[in-house]
């Protein structure tokens, strides 16, 4: 097993995952920190959009690993280091072990995604969603129920935030996602493909459950609390999930997966690896 022990964490070649919190914020010009075994695998597979560029591990972590690091470009560096140096890398305890330096992939234009649409294509569309736990936990939804792509309107956070990453289950990591347009740009771009956009609000005198898709539909969510826009729910379909106890809304993720569930559930099959 080819690895490159570190001692000193002042060490150069491990300079791009010093302070990782810090450099969440700021931005790591189209690299990112993916952090624990399953995001690590997901990056290491088949499946995923993005290349790792370099691991970082604690000893005692490394031998688990062994078929991570053996699959691997011969060109990726695997660091491995005691769990004193890790941490002080890290700038907190990181007891998970494990960390990972990946590049973003390309984000293709939202017309590229849209060049071909087949009938049981399912999207999911993001505007507003600025807590990184709900990036996450739609990309993990989106992916769990086939959707095709995430789409996020200009005002969404960094879905490769390492939290997001991690929240995901590395879903970020193997699901298309579009470059950022606003909301009503996204909305029009569905619509002329000939998807049928379902705007989820709590407004909506449609139930979600009512609701039967005769083709590809993309389910749009807003952040918790403002919600969409008016003027973006006005050129869709508007559906909610009613509710008891003086409640209006859900968490945005937990109604992206009631809403893919219903949609992915109906009409015809998505094939297997689709």
């Amino acid at each position: 097993m080819r690895t490159i022990s570190i001692i000193d964490p002042e060490d150069p070649r491990i300079a791009g995952f010093r302070d990782i919190r810090e450099r969440d914020l700021t931005g790591r010009e189209g690299l990112f920190v993916a952090e624990g075994e399953v995001v690590l695998r997901v990056l290491a597979s088949s499946a995923s959009l993005c290349r790792p560029r370099a691991l970082l591990l604690a000893e005692k972590r490394a031998e688990a690993l062994k078929d991570v690091i053996d699959a691997l470009p011969e060109a990726t560096p695997v660091y491995v280091v005691g769990q004193a140096v890790l941490d002080r890398v890290a700038g907190f305890p990181l007891h998970r072990g494990i960390l990972a330096l990946g590049e973003k992939p390309v984000a293709p234009s939202v017309g590229t995604i849209l060049e071909t649409v087949a009938d049981d294509d399912v999207f999911l569309i993001a505007s507003g969603i600025g807590n990184h736990d709900n990036m996450g936990g739609l990309f993990r939804n989106a992916a769990a129920f086939g959707a095709r792509a995430v789409l996020l309107d200009q005002t969404c956070c960094d879905p490769f935030y390492r939290k997001a990453i991690r929240v995901s289950v590395g879903a970020v990591l193997r699901t298309p996602s579009a470059r950022p347009e606003p909301a009503e740009a996204l909305v029009e771009a569905m619509q002329a493909a000939g998807v049928e956009v379902l705007a989820l609000t709590p407004s909506a005198t449609q139930r979600l459950a009512d609701y039967r898709r005769g083709g590809p539909v993309a389910v749009m969510v807003g952040s918790e609390g403002p919600g969409l826009p008016r003027a973006v729910i006005d050129r869709c379909r508007a559906v909610g999930v009613p509710m008891a106890g003086g409640f209006d809304s859900l968490n945005v993720a937990v109604t992206s997966a009631l809403a893919l569930h219903q949609v992915a559930g109906v009409g015809p099959k998505r094939s297997p690896g689709c």
